[in-house]
């Protein structure tokens, strides 16, 4: 019954999942005690500092499960529609409904003004050494976090009204108009630039195996850096770059929301951004994390497995020192998991087809590649009798997805009598199955196995502890390669970032020679796989890059797995079947953006709602 009530709770909290980050106290979590004595709390340092710390609670916590219970599960990544289903995937989104966090955006864009207008008055910091540069530092955060609340807006709803760069008073004029994207755009980075000024490269240093959570995770220049690159990089693409579909999206006086006109030195900016943040990060010591190991497809699997709880400070550039990691795991734990999971994060069969083989090569067409066979020997990734569409993949594929004969991801029950608890059995009857449980399966038969630790187990949710990655390298390396792709598809630079990627995983590096369509098409495949499940890539990518209704990157219509109503042995052929596992609403243009809130449409009568809603 516990475990029942924590996941129907999260049913509740939909609807504030953007706003709401669920961690354990550390500096992200803290709120000011009391936003009406404003002068108090700035006279005094321990109370400015937690307030500071009070706007940071907006930084999403990427591996919560509130946060991926949202956009994965509204793109063609995953589902867990046995316990929730969004409300984009019926069509029935509406502003009545919308999970958009737009109030608690605002709410910390206002705390971030007063905070910039008042912390000079601390005479407490400005009197301690170094007081002056504390408080420039402390302002440049604020700044920050204030210009990165309206890019999660925007990344969620297009153009946002700009609210005036002043505290609030009751005779404001609270009926502000959208700016446009490019005038949100410029808003944004000139904000991030005026807080680069006096940001500190690094703001923190690692003791020999501890992390300091009241300075990791601060703004400083490298994350800036990044949040650039993805900035520029969105601004560069079809959707927000000449996008003529959206031309009907105006404000009430008829100001044109959408630029109308292609710019394509919009991608050489984006490459630019992205260099620049790669070469501080390389500067500052960052690297891809790499793990050794004699066999290399092993060292493969095990430096992306373990990326997430080792890798973290070699790879990580933005990190989030606290997470609901515990809740993740256990919605993504098999049931075979000692204490037994909850078994229904489940991957989409598309996902799955998208990992290539071990050679780095497509499974459509390939040879090597068959559905009707099994495995006649098992090994450490699969066992005796699994079906060989599951073997001789890449090794990413054994990192992320639990699959029909995996061996067990995580601590596993013991096996007793014919039950096998070593390996993770999907089939109807298996230990994972349907037949065993009324909600917790995965429909398509897969789970997600992606920063699931091996050490952990249902008993007493026992997790191995590790920061959440916000941004971490190889997304700068990826922004690298698809910006310069577009601006300059003659560069070198281009290979040499996503085989660097590539390479890592396993595959083979790509040769010279591809055309500028392929190079677009290997980029996008290694963004849907190296960053699948993380920060919502996925979903804004199709959008961003206007795929959402193209066949293999639909986010409406049918979805397959296998055939989670037979089975009843692992190397069951029924089992191993493509069948529609779920049916989502068709694709409609308004999905591009989530609506604006109808009590907000209601307050400021010179917001429009994105057409459609």
């Amino acid at each position: 019954m516990k475990n029942i009530l924590i996941k129907v709770s999260f049913v509740f909290a939909l609807c504030a999942a953007l706003t709401t980050t669920g961690c354990r106290k550390d500096f992200f979590d803290s709120v000011p005690d009391d936003i009406v004595k404003v002068d108090e709390i700035f006279s005094n340092r321990e109370q400015s500092e937690r307030w500071l710390a009070g706007i940071y609670s907006t930084v999403p916590d990427i591996w919560d499960i509130r946060y991926t219970y949202l956009y994965p599960l509204m793109s063609d990544e995953s589902d867990a529609s046995n316990w929730i289903n969004p409300a984009i995937n019926s069509g029935a989104i509406s502003p009545g409904n919308s999970t958009a966090g737009f109030m608690g955006y605002y709410e910390k864009i206002r705390l971030a003004t007063i905070f910039i207008e008042n912390i000079d008055k601390n005479q407490e910091i400005t009197s301690a050494a170094n007081g002056d540069g504390i408080i420039r530092q402390y302002k440049a955060e604020a700044r920050f976090l204030r210009a990165y609340n309206y890019w999660l807006m925007m990344k969620e709803q297009g153009p946002v009204p700009i609210a005036p760069l002043q505290s609030a008073k009751p005779d404001n004029n609270y009926q502000i108009p959208r700016s446009s994207w490019d005038e949100c755009v410029n808003f944004v980075l000139s904000e991030i630039a005026l807080a680069k000024q006096d940001l500190p490269l690094l703001n923190y240093s690692y003791g020999s195996n501890t992390i300091d959570p009241t300075k990791t995770g601060r703004i400083n220049k490298l994350i800036a850096l990044a949040v650039e690159s993805q900035i520029k990089l969105y601004h560069a693409s079809p959707l927000y770059n000449g996008n003529t579909e959206l031309a009907d999206f105006k404000n009430l006086d008829g100001k044109q929301l959408f630029n109308q006109t292609y710019d394509a030195s919009r991608w050489a900016q984006a490459a630019e951004a992205a260099k620049a943040a790669i070469d501080a990060a390389e500067a500052a010591g960052k690297s891809l994390y790499q793990k050794a190991d004699s066999d290399p497809f092993r060292a493969a699997f095990l430096s992306c497995r373990d990326l997430y709880w080792d890798g973290v400070k070699t790879e990580g550039i933005w990190l989030r020192p606290q997470t609901s990691m515990d809740l993740y795991e256990a919605h993504v734990a098999p049931r075979s998991t000692e204490g037994t999971g909850w078994n229904g994060l489940s991957v989409v069969q598309s996902l799955v087809d998208d990992f290539r083989m071990k050679d780095g090569s497509s499974i459509a067409g390939n040879s090597s590649y068959n559905e009707n066979t099994y495995a006649a020997a098992g090994n450490q990734y699969y066992a005796t009798g699994t079906n060989t569409m599951y073997t001789n993949r890449e090794p990413r594929f054994y990192a992320y997805v639990t699959f029909n004969g995996a061996v067990n991801p995580c601590v596993a029950k013991a096996s007793t009598g014919s039950t096998n608890n070593s390996r993770v059995e999907f089939f109807n009857t298996g230990n994972s199955g349907k037949a065993g449980a009324p909600r917790d399966f995965p429909k398509t038969g897969y789970t997600i196995r992606k920063n699931l630790n091996p050490a952990f187990s249902m008993l007493s949710f026992t997790s191995t502890y590790r920061p959440a990655m916000i941004i971490r390298l190889a997304e700068l390396y990826l922004n690298y390669a698809e910006a310069l792709n577009e601006a300059n598809p003659s560069s070198s630079d281009i290979l040499k970032y996503l085989n660097k990627v590539r390479t890592r995983a396993g595959l083979p590096a790509l040769t010279a020679g591809l055309s500028q369509d392929q190079l677009r098409k290997e980029i996008r495949l290694e963004r849907r796989i190296e960053l699948c499940f993380e920060a919502g890539h996925r979903y804004f990518d199709v959008r961003r890059w206007k795929i959402a209704d193209k066949p293999g990157s639909n986010q409406g219509g049918e979805f397959y797995g296998m055939s989670m109503e037979k089975g009843t042995y692992l190397s069951d052929p029924a089992f191993h079947t493509r069948t529609v596992a779920y049916t989502r609403a068709p694709w409609q243009r308004k999905f591009y953006f989530m609506p604006m809130g109808q009590n907000e449409m209601d307050r400021n009568k010179q917001l429009v709602q994105f057409p459609g809603y």
